[in-house]
């Protein structure tokens, strides 16, 4: 019997607000949004925003009745945007406008208007500013289910709106000439001499009433220091200095500080959606920035320590899509194995034992949860008892229990011999079940469903299992593939089905069910490109990683140099761009240190901390020509290295003593 067909109604239920062609500005909990031109309508998800609630959603500039024309939209960092725009007076002669308006607004509320005379005579400019406000929520912005404006009142040099609790206002310096509240309008008369310039300056905020004793809203500007200002990549190619600085300014834009533990730093997953704590893409951030400092992944690992399930061990998370082909997984699975790796590794980069050592019950917990989930076959399946075995998760769990062993060792902590045990049967088991032979060289399956019936679809999400190669390093284990069929898996990565030529898709474009914007059906996941360039590099397959490195800057490049969270894809073709996602998150905590990591893997450091020793282990391919980084840490210590164009490496800075491994 043939499935009908999808029938799609006239009218479809509102669903997320595209924002692939928004201008974001992040500073978390605040976020501005608008359109390219600058003004903010009302449309969409247009508006200054603070705490998951929309303090403004109107701010449409006019001068003598006539909008400026926008010229140009840019991102000066990830909290900041300027807009150039001009306007045409009556003085103008010919077709050149004397008169330029710069607007630079900032994520927490700022804006700052300029209104700029280059012609030979004083002009006057009437200035008009129409704002408005629903107060809504983020949520119901972000569904299309926003109210309608409310009444503004008129409060000293401002506006202000009130409404179940809840206040917004807007206050101007200079002070306008008019206020009227009813309409929402300042007005300014202002006069401009030639060559001078005259400024307004608008402030966003929540209105005090808003603010009660014992609230948690951080006041406005309380953001987390700079994290990586040293951080530096300079090359051959520009591009990829320019990334790594937007990617980890996207980063901190998305710091937050633990409720009540404001030393403890922690990733929000992405604006405009994810502006608050996922644990899984949390974790991903401290891992992916260890290169730069420990600091991030104490904090995060402290952070979900507190909030760990004492009974079972489990990290929270929440369920989310994993394709057509697999139902949904809890992403608590992946946040509760990552855990026990974050940890090994933050060590291993420098974390000091006073800050591993009160950590250390919390991982045994993680390795509690995980032993609970073990079927007899030595395999982790999914919290229900009818899930699937997933490839991924078999990735996640073997290197937990690797690293969980050493972390038990370093601190004279019982159980590491049982858990290297355990990594020995999960290998072997996953060797058994999960390998396809087929004319082709074969292929691992990305899952076992019921029965043991294997699920034959190539996922970027098997790049975890290439992650477990690295594990070899420090004689601690070998990877849950062997030699061969890593080699396998590199050559089905660089197939034109998994390579779109922007990165790796996240389904093989020759599976049934591919939608090149399908979140886990086909789009370009970041993180898992970056992570497959990390491994396949360390298997010695690096014409393989050197075109997805080579694919991801091209993509960014297109992107202005801040990833999203998925973008489409679609085959890549002469003279082509890759497609944004419409409602992906940009930026994203996993899509901006993906970028990082991908980067950071072109000099390969391995550091041992612990034992005073790091390797350098470059892609000796060199993709992007000669590279120099700066500003890394090892042993709490600056870190520099360079890499020639023939791929040879250099320390150029390290901690006294650090010696060069193996």
């Amino acid at each position: 019997m043939s499935t009908p067909p999808l029938v799609v109604p006239r009218r479809a239920a509102p669903g997320p607000v595209p924002v692939h062609d928004a201008v974001i500005c992040v500073a978390v909990p605040a976020l501005a949004v608008s359109a390219q031109h600058g003004q903010m309508r009302g449309d969409g998800l247009d508006g200054f925003y603070r705490d998951g609630r929309r303090l403004l959603s109107r701010c449409e500039l006019t001068v003598a009745g006539a909008e400026p024309v926008t010229v140009q939209a840019r991102l000066l960092d990830a909290g900041r945007a300027r807009f150039l725009a001009v306007v045409r007076t009556p003085g103008d002669r010919g077709p050149d406008p004397v008169v330029t308006v710069e607007r630079v607004r900032t994520a927490e509320g700022g804006e700052r208007i300029t209104f700029a005379n280059a012609g030979p005579v004083r002009v006057a400019l009437p200035v008009e500013i129409a704002f408005g406000t629903d107060l809504a929520a983020l949520s119901a912005v972000a569904a299309g289910q926003a109210g309608a404006d409310l009444t503004a009142g008129v409060s000293g040099s401002g506006l202000r709106w009130s409404s179940g609790g809840e206040s917004s206002r807007v206050t101007a310096t200079p002070a306008p000439d008019a206020a009227l509240g009813a309409s929402g309008l300042l007005r300014w008369g202002l006069e401009v001499a030639p060559g001078a310039a005259r400024t307004i300056e608008l402030r966003v905020e929540p209105a005090p009433a808003a603010t009660t004793a014992g609230s948690a809203r951080a006041p406005v500007g309380d953001r987390p220091p700079p994290m990586w200002a040293d951080a530096r990549l300079e090359g051959d190619d520009p591009r990829a200095g320019v990334l790594l600085d937007a990617s980890l300014g996207d980063a901190q834009a998305l710091l937050l500080r633990a409720p009540e533990h404001p030393a403890d730093l922690y990733v929000a997953a992405g604006a405009p959606w994810r502006m608050g704590l996922a644990p899984a893409d949390a974790l991903w951030a401290a891992r992916m920035l260890l290169p730069f400092g420990t600091r991030l992944a104490a904090g995060t690992l402290r952070t979900l320590a507190r909030l760990q399930d004492p009974a079972t061990g489990r990290v929270p998370g929440v369920p989310r899509h994993s394709g057509p082909h697999l139902p949904p997984l809890d992403s608590g699975v992946e946040a509760t194995l990552l855990f026990v790796t974050v940890l090994a590794e933050a060590r291993r980069w420098g974390l000091p034992a006073r800050e591993v050592v009160p950590l250390l019950p919390a991982a045994e917990r993680c390795l509690g949860w995980m032993r609970a989930a073990t079927t007899d076959s030595g395999l982790v399946v999914d919290p229900s008892a009818d899930g699937p075995v997933r490839a991924e998760v078999q990735a996640y769990a073997y290197r937990a229990a690797v690293q969980g062993a050493d972390l038990l060792d370093a601190h004279e902590r019982s159980g590491a011999d049982g858990w290297r045990e355990y990594a020995a049967a999960l290998r072997a088991g996953f060797r058994r079940g999960f390998w396809l032979e087929d004319p082709g060289g074969g292929r691992p399956a990305l899952a076992l469903a019921a029965g043991g019936r294997p699920v034959p679809v190539l996922s970027s999400s098997l790049a975890h299992l290439l992650d477990t190669g690295l594990l070899g390093e420090g004689a601690l284990a070998p990877g849950l593939l062997d030699k061969g069929q890593t080699e396998q898996l590199g050559k089905l990565f660089a197939a034109p089905d998994m390579n779109s030529g922007w990165g790796l898709r996240t389904m093989s474009a020759k599976t049934p069910g591919f939608s090149p914007f399908g979140h886990r059906g086909g789009a370009v996941r970041v993180h898992e490109t970056a992570l497959a360039v990390s491994g396949l590099a360390a298997a010695g397959l690096e014409k393989e990683a050197s075109a997805l490195v080579g694919g991801v800057l091209d993509a960014a490049a297109e992107f202005g140099l801040r990833m999203p969270e998925i973008y489409g894809g679609e085959q890549r073709s002469a003279g082509g761009a890759p497609c944004p996602h419409p409602v992906a998150c940009r930026p994203a905590a996993v899509a901006a240190v993906g970028a990082v990591h991908l980067l950071t893997a072109l000099a390969g450091v391995r550091p041992d901390a612990p034992g005073g020793t790091v390797a350098v282990r470059p892609i000796s391919a060199a993709p992007l020509g000669a590279v120099h980084l700066t500003g890394l840490r090892v042993a709490e210590q600056p870190f520099s290295v360079r890499v020639s164009r023939l791929g040879m490496a250099m320390i150029e800075e390290a901690a006294p003593g650090l010696r060069l491994g193996t």
